[in-house]
């Protein structure tokens, strides 16, 4: 049914099929034209979206953990006893929030757009004796304190001079987070020297920035604190303190709060608003500045030239092994040495001959490729812009969720390089896979976790996040882990280029420089100088987060 006429293959037929499929092209094409040109509506990366503020308008100031590179144990805000709202409230945590020990919470300050405030009474607190030591002890141990507004971390601005050798200027570094107070000196007016003081009274600086062609409102661009410790005293009958008021700012000059014995401390807070041409985009950027160039300068020399000479001393034994590989064989005398087996041809039967340990081999490689996987795509998701400062806790989220993820790697790898050096019980290497390097990791942190629980310390993970991370483990990574070890020992097995031989070759004795603890030590000597300097640095910015 359906035979086709001759006109339906004639010449005008055709060109007008042609025309309306050149038709159909053009109309797409114009169609993804106006795509591009026609503005859309699309969302900020990083997953936070700006927030347009009116006059008036109340903003939240959050509290999180205290926090000490000394002690390196963050503690919740109101561990201390410091003024409370009527209700404490946590505000919403991830799982990257919860093991950084963040514990945000919200406060009893009041704020208001564009609303300057002076010498507010937060609140008054009568401290017994224990309590003062309390704060004594948390300042001596360098304790800072960590505000939040409108996602903004507080920042403290350091004024410093000028070195001697540069030009006259002033350099202005930003600190994250404030003291909780200072220890007295005799080199500090008005103090003691051996007396903890605390800072009662807080000037909230806030910094926005207004665009009436782009958006309504303004947003807000910095969060600055800069803190004072006043002794306050009562103005009488009247009510209010004689020590400040919006006519009599508080200055250095007062005389300090001390936090020794019974006492009562009057907390009070300023604001002000400061206009910025800083954008809202470029608001993190302050909190990325070095506090102290003289020193990375320093360890950048130093790894720079540790790098050079170790490459220094690696071409030269290239270079001598080489002349001497040259001279034997140009040597005409040696013709017929090196027509028998020597160098490569010497140790091709057995370089892929499996070792000893097969399994425990095939878990190191397929673990590393787990670990190098995450690290991978975690750079790819913080380029992009994913992991932003601004989303707190998204580093750790990230890294936990795309290690949980990449055990199918872990299992596919692991199982064919198991099958290519002639193992059997793949089984029992992929649940090896699974849960040696895991299960490691588990023991320390939850042995770590205890001791950290038992001082109290808001760094302690809660039980029930251990759950959630056994629930990944097992009910996620294991079963992925399993799933690539079977697709990898479905695949055919790799052949080595060369056949082993039967009988392994007797391998003489090593000198005691070529043992394998002296060899890792002295290896491992000069790189580990090479980074050092530099691993300090990452591991202070870490502990700081």
């Amino acid at each position: 049914g359906g035979a086709r006429s001759i006109e339906d293959f004639s010449p005008s037929t055709r060109s007008l099929a042609q025309r309306r499929g050149l038709l159909r092209m053009l109309l797409r094409t114009s169609s993804a034209l106006l795509l591009l040109v026609v503005p859309t509506a699309a969302f900020y990366l990083p997953g936070v979206a700006p927030i347009d503020y009116r006059d008036g308008e109340s903003i939240d100031l959050k509290v999180n953990k205290l926090t000490s590179t000394k002690t390196h144990l963050p503690y919740e805000w109101y561990d201390l006893p410091f003024c409370r709202p009527a209700e404490v409230v946590y505000k919403g945590e991830n799982l990257g929030e919860v093991m950084r020990g963040d514990r945000i919470q919200n406060s009893p300050y009041t704020i208001k757009m564009n609303v300057e405030v002076s010498c507010q009474l937060l609140c008054k607190q009568s401290y017994d004796a224990e309590q003062a030591a309390l704060f004594a002890t948390k300042i001596g141990e360098d304790y800072r304190v960590n505000w939040i507004v409108d996602n903004l971390p507080a920042a403290t601005r350091v004024v410093e001079p000028a070195l001697g050798s540069s030009p006259s200027r002033i350099i202005t570094i930003y600190e994250r987070g404030f003291p909780l107070g200072f220890r007295g000196a005799e080199s500090i007016p008005g103090t003691s020297a051996g007396v903890n003081y605390v800072y009662n009274h807080h000037r909230i600086v806030l910094k926005y920035h207004t665009e009436p062609d782009a958006f309504e409102g303004a947003r807000i661009v910095g969060f600055e604190v800069e803190p004072f410790s006043v002794q306050h005293e009562p103005a009488g009958a009247g009510g209010g303190l004689s020590t400040c008021s919006g006519a009599r700012p508080v200055t250095h000059s007062a005389p300090p709060q001390p936090v020794s014995g019974p006492q009562t401390v009057y907390w009070t807070y300023d604001v002000r608003w400061e206009y910025s041409e800083v954008k809202w985009a470029s608001r993190w950027d302050v909190y990325l500045y070095a506090t102290d160039e003289q020193i990375h300068w320093f360890s950048i020399v130093n790894s720079l030239m540790i790098v050079l000479f170790l490459t220094g001393l690696l071409a030269m034994i290239m270079l001598r092994t080489l002349h001497r590989d040259l001279r034997r064989y140009n040597d005409a005398e040696a013709k017929e040495e090196a027509a028998e087996e020597g160098g490569w041809k010497l140790v091709h039967g057995d370089v892929f001959r499996p070792p000893q340990r097969p399994a425990l081999l095939s878990v190191y490689v397929g673990t590393g490729v787990q670990v190098l996987g995450m690290s991978v795509v975690t750079m790819c998701f913080a380029v992009a812009g994913f992991l932003s400062p601004a989303n707190r806790g998204a580093l750790m989220t990230a890294l936990l969720l795309l290690f949980t993820a990449m055990g199918v790697l872990a299992g596919f790898v692991s199982a064919r390089l198991y099958k290519a050096l002639s193992g059997s019980d793949w089984r029992m290497t992929t649940l090896k896979t699974a849960v040696m390097f895991p299960g490691i990791i588990f023991i320390v942190f939850f042995s770590l976790n205890m001791f950290i629980w038992g001082q109290k310390s808001s760094g302690a993970v809660p039980f029930g996040t251990f759950f959630a991370l056994l629930v990944l483990w097992f009910g996620i990574s294991v079963p992925l882990v399993y799933l690539g070890a079977f697709f990898g020992y479905r695949r055919p097995k790799i052949e080595p280029p060369t056949k082993t031989n039967m009988i392994p070759r007797t391998v003489p004795e090593h000198a005691w420089y070529t043992q394998p603890v002296f060899s890792v030590l002295i290896g491992g000597l000069l790189p580990f100088g090479a980074v050092f300097i530099e691993l300090f640095f990452i591991l202070s910015s870490i502990w700081l987060h």
